[in-house]
């Protein structure tokens, strides 16, 4: 706050020590701002200078140089001012122990008797506020005002209230501190200060003339009981207390609080228990499963191999086959032009003989042509087959590899890479073997380093095909992920009436619990109640720790069920019926197994006639006859 004293003429020599003190109850009563922190200060008398921000023992020092300073530039004024600043810092600063710690501050509780009557929240009285008389009432300043000073005075409160009555500003107040032990000590600490300027209630009880200065002290018992505004105040907005019985209470407290957690430990340790023996019990069922699986691939490839053999065997009859038939055209084709031969040279007999040799040579000339005819189409038949065959061998090769291609990959990388450590270990021993010039050793060394780098480029290229391979697989899982979500998203207004829909799985049912509520309430207050309920326990479906499951085996798979000794599920089958308890398992049940770990509904293609969830066929199925019906509508 700036410093102006609405004065234009300076004072005498004479006058500084009068206005020594007016500078210093100026001070103390709040009307400017020494204190900007916890620890540090402000000279509100010399705001121009460019340092602002001084500690507790440099301030006290410059007001001290200031106010006895002989220099003629500084005015009268301006060392009275300063002389009152000193003398604040010292009495009223340093009294009330400041950030710089020039007086220990006292522990409060050990100062008072733990039996004492104290209005919790602790509450302190300021009495004999000035007020005026304004407009027919009185009036007085507000309670943040004062509030500010409190505060600038290291008391920390929380606000000031004003009390009030019929006639206006009563000239009362009541200060609220924190309800800790903090703000305990602030409250003593508040009442000690006013205390040490005997201003406190002993003070004001014995004084004859009170003058203006203000008196404060802490509410007690007395306080709270009298009949004045302030005990109406204290009784509204707080108890008494002792101090033993907050301790008592916060002992309490702390205890109760170490119980639960200490049951809290317990559950958990209890939990984590069953967990460890849920993963045993997982690791045992993935080890029979990968032996499983190992017996099944070890038939499987027994099975192809048996395939291949029976394809092979197939494909060489085949080829045996045309060859035979080969053979007989390449016989009747030799007899043929034998034949034809012998008719060539009786041309010189008679005309029948000539003209019947004439018609036979016709005749057997169109049987050749229909007999090569027939070789070509037999040659093409056969390539046909042949190419038949190697496609059908082709493809089972392909199919095979692309089956066992993935699950043998992992094993022929791990084995070229031993391989390949191998090669690079013999190729070091052959290194240090050639140091001594052995030239057979050399051309080994020479030829091992070829052969490392070839299984190295066998390696990069069986990373590259593996990793072509895992990227189509997951392209095809992708394809196959996006088209099922489209054909959710378009099937949402399809009836279960019908056989393939959309269904919300994790719903809950909300029928039984109306059908549940008609039973105990009328019609108009049924249907709230049963929106209540079903709003219940719509939220007990989604908290995550609530899991009413056992794990079971069957048929040596682990297997998680409902837990028909649940409290909550016992509990609503007792009140409400079965058909409640069904609807809320079925729920349960549905949220488990497709949105364990996000307990939300989501929504899934589904099979209302065998209650399964539907292919994507039959999706598609569903959504081509609803597009043939439109079609054939418009």
């Amino acid at each position: 706050m700036d410093y102006s004293s609405g004065e234009d003429t300076d004072i005498s020599e004479s006058e500084i020590e009068e206005y020594e003190d007016k500078s210093y109850e100026e001070l103390k009563s709040g009307s400017y701002q020494v204190k900007t922190s916890d620890e540090t200060f402000c000279c509100p008398y010399c705001l121009k200078n460019k340092k602002q921000d001084f500690r507790y023992n440099e301030l006290l020092q410059h007001a001290t140089g200031v106010g006895k300073s002989s220099s003629q530039k500084r005015s009268a004024r301006d060392k009275a001012n300063h002389l009152g600043l000193a003398k604040y810092l010292e009495k009223d600063i340093g009294a009330v122990g400041g950030p710089s710690k020039l007086v220990a501050e006292t522990d409060a509780l050990a100062d008072c008797d733990h039996d004492e009557m104290f209005v919790w929240p602790w509450t302190g009285i300021v009495v004999n506020l000035p007020t005026e008389w304004k407009d027919g009432r009185y009036v007085g300043a507000s309670g943040s005002k004062l509030r500010d000073q409190l505060i600038r005075r290291g008391f920390n409160p929380i606000r000031v209230h004003p009390l009030w009555n019929f006639r206006g500003h009563s000239g009362s107040a009541v200060v609220e501190f924190n309800k800790d032990w903090s703000g305990f000590n602030n409250a003593m600490s508040f009442e000690k200060a006013y205390e040490a300027d005997h201003c406190g209630k002993k003070d004001l009880n014995a004084s004859k003339d009170r003058g203006s200065a203000l008196y404060a002290w802490v509410a007690r018992a007395d306080d709270y009981k009298s009949d004045s505004i302030i005990g109406e105040h204290l009784r509204k907005t707080g108890d008494l207390r002792t101090i033993s019985d907050i301790m008592a209470e916060e002992d309490r407290k702390t205890n109760k609080l170490v119980s639960n957690l200490t049951n809290l430990i317990e559950v958990k340790k209890k939990h984590l228990a069953e967990m460890e023996s849920k993963f045993s019990e997982t690791s045992n069922s993935l080890n029979k499963l990968m032996e499983e699986k190992d017996k099944l691939h070890q038939s499987y490839n027994e099975e192809i191999k048996k395939i291949q053999s029976s394809a092979r065997e197939h494909f060489l009859k085949i080829f045996n086959d045309h060859e035979k038939l080969k053979l007989q055209l390449e016989s009747q084709k030799k007899d043929l032009e034998l034949r034809g031969k012998e008719l060539e040279k009786r041309e010189a007999q008679t005309e029948n003989e000539s003209k019947k040799l004439y018609e036979e040579m016709e005749k057997n000339a169109i049987k050749n042509s229909s007999l090569q005819m027939a070789a070509m189409e037999q040659m093409r038949a056969d390539e046909n087959v042949l190419k038949l065959a190697e496609d059908q061998k082709r493809q089972k090769e392909d199919l095979h590899k692309r089956i066992i291609q993935l699950e043998k990959q992992l094993d022929a990388k791990q084995a070229l890479a031993l391989e390949i450590e191998q090669l690079r270990g013999t190729l070091n021993v052959m290194k240090h073997m050639g140091d001594d010039g052995d030239l057979e050793v050399l051309k080994k060394v020479e030829g091992i380093h070829t052969m490392l780098r070839e299984k190295e480029g066998d390696l990069e290229d069986l990373e590259a095909l593996n990793q072509t391979l895992i990227v189509k697989e997951r392209k095809s899982n992708d394809e196959l992920q996006d088209a099922r979500k489209e054909l959710i998203s378009g099937l949402p207004d399809i009836s279960k009436s019908t056989e393939i829909g959309v269904k919300r799985m994790g719903e809950l049912d909300n029928k039984p619990f109306h059908e549940a509520m008609k039973r105990k309430y009328n019609d108009a207050e049924a249907e709230d109640r049963a929106i209540e309920l079903c709003s219940l326990w719509e939220e007990f479906l989604r908290d995550p720790e609530w899991h009413p499951f056992k794990v079971i085996t069957v048929n040596g798979e682990a297997k998680e069920i409902i837990d028909e000794n649940d409290e909550k599920l016992n509990s609503v089958k007792d009140e409400f019926g079965h058909d409640v308890y069904n609807a809320v398992t079925t729920a349960l049940t549905e949220i488990n197994e497709y949105n364990p770990s996000g307990r939300y509904i989501i929504s899934e293609l589904w099979n209302y006639c065998e209650g399964r969830k539907a292919t994507l066929k039959e999706g598609v199925s569903v959504l081509l006859k609803i597009y043939k019906r439109r079609r054939a509508i418009l």
